[in-house]
């Protein structure tokens, strides 16, 4: 059961909300249960290794990961 808690919607916009939660229980549905998850990317190691580490030397104090 779906409430609109806040606001006036009309009947196209409600109409494209249940399309996009239908659509995206359809997708979750089609998913084998047996199946691995997807792997997020945020995750991947390979995206950290991916770039070259500075290395150290008599500056080496001077550059670091945090944002300036």
């Amino acid at each position: 059961m779906i409430k609109v808690v806040r606001g006036n919607p009309t009947p196209e916009e409600l109409a494209a909300a249940l399309a996009v939660v239908r659509a995206r229980a359809a997708a979750a549905s089609a998913i084998p249960s047996g199946a691995p998850a997807p792997r997020d990317s945020w995750s991947d190691p390979s995206r950290v290794a991916a770039h070259r580490l500075p290395q150290p030397g008599p500056a080496s104090w001077t550059r670091t990961y945090w944002p300036s």
